[in-house]
């Protein structure tokens, strides 16, 4: 796992003024990594890095700083149209760039100048996903969550026996993965009114949000080689916000027995900054389950994990509805919780995914289900905050909301603060509802 080292010092400012407010999501010890071009130009795609309220464009970069080994390797491949195949150097090359940009980032760099011409504002530009996704996988690593759920159809038994042993995932669909910002159209497929003799077409109207991250994995494995847990994180190379938005009515017709199928394929979205594993370092918290809960197998226990394989990462949603955005006003928050509370770690995910012997490739991405916390305040999904839809959420102005209506927009946000090291975010994730 990654330890503290001088690129998390809280007392480093930056020569990018925006960076030393305190406020911004992206402080010289946070550094995430994006795919960008300017809006509106036609500029080919390439990779940069948030530094205050500027993206620092590495292929520009590139061709200022002469970097020698691990870091300049790492830039190059920084510098091209996705970040798959910075992902697929490893830690040793993401740590040495990270610590490279650091330095020349920092006040009083001798690079300063060189650089300044290479940064250009975030209001200015337009993102893609960070990287080609060959394969997505979506987790269920919030026992809250699964129980919250499994207590609306199962009152007397909400949680099946086999959650406390298995990381509980499925396969998701990698060509409907959007980037924050892209409309969400609503979705259609068949339909089973209540009462109703046999199904019909037509458009979702529980139409729902999951507050999840997204891990993407860095170098992979080969097939029919797990990656033991004590390494999993050395091929994880970051992780973003993620919503897997969810048609709950079509899914309650089509999940048996195979699961979601139209219910979720339609569009999961994704926050365009990837925050390094290193940049989380100082966020780090012992795993913790309730007394009684039966200890992981070993394939899916070490030390490590338990001392520290928690991340204490703040999450909140807001939902915006027309009304609200035609006065002005920005969204509500209708949740807030954090990742510390989910079941299953990062690197215990990626350790069952392969224990089988399957084959992960950088820039896969893996989803950690929706992240609601042991508290109603901190279900992070409307199933759950509306109790199946029954009682409706109440918002500013006595508008209310069970499922999202046409115009409705959420915002997820993400941040990590901890005694004695600067506050960190992930931006912002959004998406708006199209008829």
């Amino acid at each position: 796992m990654p330890s503290l080292n001088e690129t998390h010092d809280p007392s480093l400012r930056s020569w990018v003024a925006s960076a030393n407010t305190g406020r911004s999501d992206f402080p010289l010890q946070n550094l995430p990594f994006a795919v960008f071009r300017r809006a509106g130009g036609g500029e080919p795609w390439r990779g940069g890095v948030a530094i205050g309220d500027q993206v620092l464009d590495l292929r520009a970069a590139a061709h200022v700083l002469q970097l020698p080994g691990a870091a300049g390797q790492a830039l190059q491949a920084a510098a091209g149209e996705t970040l798959n195949a910075l992902m697929a150097l490893g830690p040793v090359h993401w740590s040495a760039l990270r610590l490279a940009l650091s330095r020349a980032l920092r006040e009083g760099a001798g690079e300063a100048g060189a650089l300044a011409p290479c940064l250009v504002p975030q209001a200015q530009v337009q993102h893609a996903l960070p990287a080609q996704v060959g394969d997505y996988t979506d987790f269920y690593t919030s026992i809250h969550h699964a129980t919250n759920i499994g207590r609306l159809f199962r009152p007397d038994n909400p949680l099946m026996p086999n959650y406390r042993w298995v990381p509980i995932g499925y396969h998701g669909r990698t060509s409907s993965l959007v980037v924050s910002g892209e409309a969400i159209g609503r979705p259609r497929g068949q339909l089973m009114p209540p009462g109703a003799a046999q199904p019909q077409l037509g458009a979702s109207q529980r139409l729902d949000i999951e507050l999840e991250l997204g891990v993407f994995v860095g170098g992979g494995n080969a097939r029919g080689e797990p990656i033991p847990v004590e390494l999993a994180e050395q091929h994880v190379f970051g992780l973003c916000l993620l919503n897997d938005w969810s048609a709950r009515d079509i899914q309650d017709w089509e999940y048996q027995p195979l699961g979601p199928f139209l219910s979720k394929n339609f569009a999961t979205t994704l926050s365009p900054w990837v925050v390094t594993l290193e940049a989380l370092a100082p966020y780090r918290a012992p795993l913790q389950r309730d007394a009684g809960e039966p200890g992981p197998l070993p394939y899916l226990d070490a030390p490590a994990v338990r001392s520290e394989g928690a991340l204490d990462i703040q999450l909140e949603v807001l939902l915006q509805t027309p009304h609200m955005r035609a006065a002005g006003e920005g969204g509500a928050r209708i949740s807030r919780t954090s990742y510390r509370h989910a079941y299953w770690t990062v690197a215990q995910m990626v350790a069952h995914h392969t224990v089988n012997g399957c084959n992960l490739r950088p820039g896969d991405l893996l989803g950690t289900g929706t992240l609601s916390g042991p508290t109603l305040d901190q279900a992070a999904a409307l199933i759950e905050l509306t109790s199946g839809g029954k009682n409706p959420l109440a918002l500013p102005g006595g508008e209310t909301r069970t499922w999202l209506q046409d115009g409705d927009s959420v915002t997820l946000r993400g941040w990590c603060e901890a005694p004695g090291a600067a506050r960190i975010g992930f931006g912002t994730c959004e998406g708006t509802v199209t008829a």
